[in-house]
């Protein structure tokens, strides 16, 4: 991209965003920065280290490499290269970071130096790192479903097979860990000390698809969000037993939870994020739907500021002939800003050179 293509880019994201932040009005929530980042490659999980203050982001292809950014700056602070993964997270304690490629890589938390690689069964996508017994997840669509890193050395303790293909996982922090099954239309429970599977919930009868997964652990709520009936199954950690369900938009692929603002956020592919209130263990209301530029659908948390992340890019128009083959698109939601296009599944088409992007959303004054 030149430099003058870029100025015209950054221009209309700016401008975008001005029309978001009126279409949000009515909420807490809204697009406060976009930062444009540029680079190729492929992308999926963006994750926040809030005590390293440092946001990791994947990008995927021959030219992979972890991109490390300050998270309240947003400035670059470091590079990962040679690492063609999903995402990447860290331990504090120990100092060491993992990302999800194959073979897994193994970096320092602070230096961002490669320690070396981790030859993994299946094929590493998402992952948890587990602080309570600094232990490293790593999730796999394929079996062996879940490989356990030692954090402190990056030894495989076990894998554990769980029927299915993870997509997101939470802890409690107290032994607990809580994995969606995306086949399964369920919800495995790994017993955190003994690494093994313990239990796994049954969602079918209110949602299947599920993407994503986050855990009020104080009150012991999972808020487990579908892709098939796009809703956010809300649910007892305890015991599995279903609380209630709610509408969110299409195409989930992140959910996270603040516990200082009692809220979960589940991000889009059609590039909203539906904001759940919990007003009680028992009591769960939309608050706001925030619209986001360019289909941003995976998020990360500051729990530090409370602000949310999210990375994306813009793509070309797909071609007429694909269009002509594809399924018809939905129409947008309504009170979808200007610019936003629907969400549709199957085939992207090619990424708009140096446009990908990290967003900033942020509770304001209309909280």
């Amino acid at each position: 991209m030149s430099r003058t293509s870029q100025a015209i880019f950054v221009a209309a994201a700016l401008f975008l965003a001005a029309n978001l932040a009126a279409a949000q009005a009515s909420g807490p929530y809204q697009v406060e920065k976009i930062q444009l980042v540029g680079g190729v490659g492929g992308f999926d999980y963006v994750t926040a280290d809030p005590d390293g203050r440092n946001l990791f982001v994947a990008r995927s292809g021959p030219a992979g490499h972890i991109g490390v950014f300050n998270l309240d700056t947003l400035a670059q602070v470091g590079d990962i290269p040679g690492t063609s993964a999903h995402g990447a997270a860290v331990d504090t304690v120990t100092g060491h970071g993992f990302a999800t490629s194959k073979p897994v890589t193994m970096f320092d938390a602070k230096t961002f130096a490669v320690i070396k690689k981790i030859d993994v069964e299946g094929n590493p996508d998402g992952y948890l790192n587990d602080p309570r017994n600094h232990r490293f997840y790593v999730l796999s669509h394929s079996e062996p479903n879940i490989t356990v890193l030692d954090d402190k050395d990056g030894s495989i303790l076990t894998t554990i097979d769980i029927g299915g293909a993870p997509e997101e996982a939470a802890t409690d922090g107290q032994g607990k860990i809580y994995v969606d099954i995306e086949d399964k239309a369920a919800i495995a429970v790994i017993d955190a000390d003994a690494m093994k599977m313990v239990g796994k919930y049954d969602l079918s009868s209110r949602g299947s698809g599920c993407a994503g997964l986050a855990l009020d652990a104080k009150n012991g709520v999972l808020f487990a969000a579908c892709r098939e009936k796009n809703n956010m199954v809300i649910l007892s950690a305890s015991d599995g037993h279903i609380i209630t369900d709610l509408p969110t938009g299409v195409g989930c692929d992140g959910v996270v939870f603040n516990p200082e603002t009692m809220e979960a956020f589940s991000s889009q592919g059609d590039g909203t994020i539906t904001v759940i209130k919990e007003n009680s263990p028992t009591d769960f209301a939309v608050e706001q739907t925030v619209f986001t530029p360019a289909r941003a659908k995976t998020i990360t948390l500051d729990t530090r500021t409370g602000n949310l992340y999210l990375i994306t890019a813009e793509y070309e128009p797909t071609p007429a002939a694909s269009a002509q083959a594809a399924p018809a698109a939905p129409a947008p939601q309504a009170g979808t800003p200007p610019g936003m296009r629907p969400f549709m599944r199957g085939p992207r088409a090619p990424m708009i050179p140096g446009s990908f992007q990290i967003l900033v959303v942020v509770k304001g004054s209309g909280a």
